[in-house]
């Protein structure tokens, strides 16, 4: 893979990558202070202070699954490739080789937790193959490294691989179904009470996670019917303003922050 450009931040850097046959893709390396790993005891998940840590507390490697996405969520820059490639298992986890190889001083079975996020360009479940794949390659690799898989939850979908140290993520964005249908433009999904349902045998609860572009996407009486505490955590993101997000009017959405050096 080649590096085509990269932006620093505070805790990180993000690279833009081309593939070896011209596919662009999109890899993280961020870090963060090992208290914020408890963000369900915590019962938040901020900084206590400017101290970001580093990656031998918590370092997390975002990859893509795929170059473009089919979803095209009307928040993300993603949608606007106009060609779509499922990666494979091996650029999948050459990503993470990227990563590492950035960092020759640092050595994941080091860090106190090690993390592969899958959720950079693409849908998982719409390359489902191969990310299982790429998982068991890198839990051969990394036996404690834990793995994010983030899904829209289309429909049909086997959930019942997700277990040990591969966690789920949901993206939901808004409570009412109308509206989420419009941010996730994408028909063959879960609906929000079908994605209440999910269970997975993760050490960890499912993270739904919510890109708030408006306050009246967050309604906690629904949120309370559909999602037990039990099984689900509840993640609010901000939206990284792109070319997109300003063309649907969504500006930075509620969450504001700023994370550049």
């Amino acid at each position: 893979m080649r590096e085509i450009c990269s932006k620093l931040f505070s805790n990180g850097k993000v690279y833009a990558l081309y593939t070896d046959d011209g596919f662009p893709i999109e890899v993280t390396d961020t870090f963060l202070p090992f208290y914020t790993k408890d963000a369900v005891g915590r019962h938040q998940n901020k900084l206590e202070d400017y101290e970001l840590g580093d990656r031998m507390e918590r370092w997390m490697v975002g990859v893509s699954c795929m170059s473009g996405c089919p979803v095209r969520c009307k928040f993300c820059a993603t949608g606007k490739l106009k060609k779509i490639k499922l990666l494979s298992a091996e650029e999948i986890v050459t990503q993470v080789d990227f990563i590492l190889a950035q960092n020759p001083d640092y050595n994941p079975a080091d860090a106190k937790e090690f993390k592969v996020n899958m959720t950079r360009m693409g849908e998982s479940f719409l390359n489902v193959k191969e990310v299982r794949k790429a998982c068991d390659i890198l839990i051969e690799r990394f036996p404690s490294v834990h793995i994010f898989i983030s899904t829209i939850g289309i429909r049909d979908s086997d959930f019942s691989w997700i277990k040990d140290n591969i966690t789920l993520q949901v993206s939901l964005h808004s409570l009412d179904e109308e509206r989420r249908n419009n941010l996730i433009p994408y028909k063959r999904k879960l609906s929000i009470a079908e994605l209440g349902e999910i269970r997975t045998s993760s050490h960890l609860k499912t993270t739904v996670n919510m890109t708030l572009v408006d306050f009246a996407d967050f309604d906690i009486g629904r949120l309370k019917e559909h999602f037990d505490p039990e099984h689900f955590f509840i993640k609010l993101s901000p939206i990284n303003p792109n070319e997109i997000s300003e063309r649907n009017g969504m500006g930075n959405g509620v969450i504001e922050g700023n994370n550049l050096v």
